[in-house]
């Protein structure tokens, strides 16, 4: 297989020996653009036949997704390159991912971080542009042409885009606290990822980042409630560990990036012991999370609990340290 002057052999994948099926796993080996080797038929991704090439490949990172990833390769049948990242899954996701056209490789899990950039340095796309998903994540179509459109134009290293909350059923299109922004389409060689709290912060853009109009689904509730609370349990360790760095700059709330005004937005508020409550009121009452029903009052519930959680592991953190070294609790 030829990728852009590149030869791909075949080796062994993920979740086995490497066949000729789809799925299986490639090695680069770096050859003339100019060398011939015989033509392949390409294989389709999931369900029907795939469209002409597309601008950019998709990045999915896995941990035991088998729930959520046939969802979302389906989501994007349409893609010529499909990547998935597996952190040593114990389920079939890798073999459900293989089944349907992906190529899957498989790194220890350090942080959301570490594994984007290591994907973006080292695995081989077939791409410069990669739009970075999730399991629990879904694109629409009109994203689709969006992530076409400015991947064609080439004017920035990456661009933002936001995400449409589901739950129960519904978009919460208020207390889902619409549009948040994260970087997922971004040109290898010119964007890097940074860790923040439990997930991926921007880094430094070789041309800047632009921002996209269109949003992809999240399901974060795909696996249920259970589920959801053990993931935020941890996060909220995460993000309890993060508020002992050292703070950043006052100004950064008045910065014009959403995402730095967010996060010294949130450093503030959980300084103190009503972040719950603000936490509320700021989803239920002020974004009008009411509107939302039933869905609105019980996210906005659940995220106030997950910063009570994050306030008592950094009230437990400072507690166990003074226990530690001898005074009084």
């Amino acid at each position: 297989m030829t990728v852009r002057g590149r030869r791909f052999e075949a080796w062994p994948s993920a979740c086995g020996e490497a066949t000729l099926r789809p799925g299986l796993c490639w090695r680069p080996t770096l050859v003339s653009p100019n060398a011939r080797f015989p033509q392949t038929p390409s294989t389709p991704v999931a369900a029907g036949n795939r469209e002409p090439t597309m601008p950019f490949s998709i990045l999915i990172l896995t941990r035991n997704e088998q729930d959520n990833i046939q969802a979302c390769i389906r989501s994007v049948a349409w893609c010529d390159d499909v990547v998935v990242l597996d952190s040593q899954s114990t389920d079939r996701t890798c073999a459900i991912a293989e089944s349907l056209g992906a190529r899957v490789f498989s790194r220890p899990f350090d942080s959301f971080a570490g594994q984007r950039n290591h994907a973006l340095e080292h695995l081989p796309f077939a791409h410069d542009w990669v739009f970075n998903l999730d399991a629990d994540e879904r694109f629409t179509d009109a994203l689709r042409r969006e992530c076409e459109a400015v991947a064609a134009t080439d004017l920035h290293s990456a661009y933002r885009v936001a995400s449409k909350l589901m739950f129960m059923g519904q978009w919460l299109r208020r207390s889902g606290d619409f549009p948040v922004f994260q970087t997922r389409l971004v040109k290898r060689g010119e964007w890097a990822f940074t860790q923040h709290g439990h997930g991926q912060a921007d880094g430094a853009a070789t041309r800047g980042i632009g921002t996209l109009h269109e949003a992809y689904e999240h399901y974060s509730f795909s696996k249920g409630l259970s589920e959801w609370f053990e993931r935020h349990n941890k996060y909220s360790t995460l993000e309890a560990l993060a508020q002992e760095q050292p703070a950043g700059r006052l100004r950064e709330i008045f910065s014009p990036q959403q995402t730095d005004r967010r996060a010294a937005l949130r450093r503030l508020a959980r300084a103190s012991p009503l972040a719950p409550f603000l936490r509320f009121g700021y989803l239920y009452l002020l974004r009008r999370g009411f509107l939302d029903g039933i869905p609105g009052l019980g996210y906005s519930g659940l995220m106030a609990c997950y910063e009570l959680m994050i306030i008592m592991k950094q009230w437990e953190r400072r507690s166990g340290a003074k226990s530690t070294s001898g005074e009084d609790v």
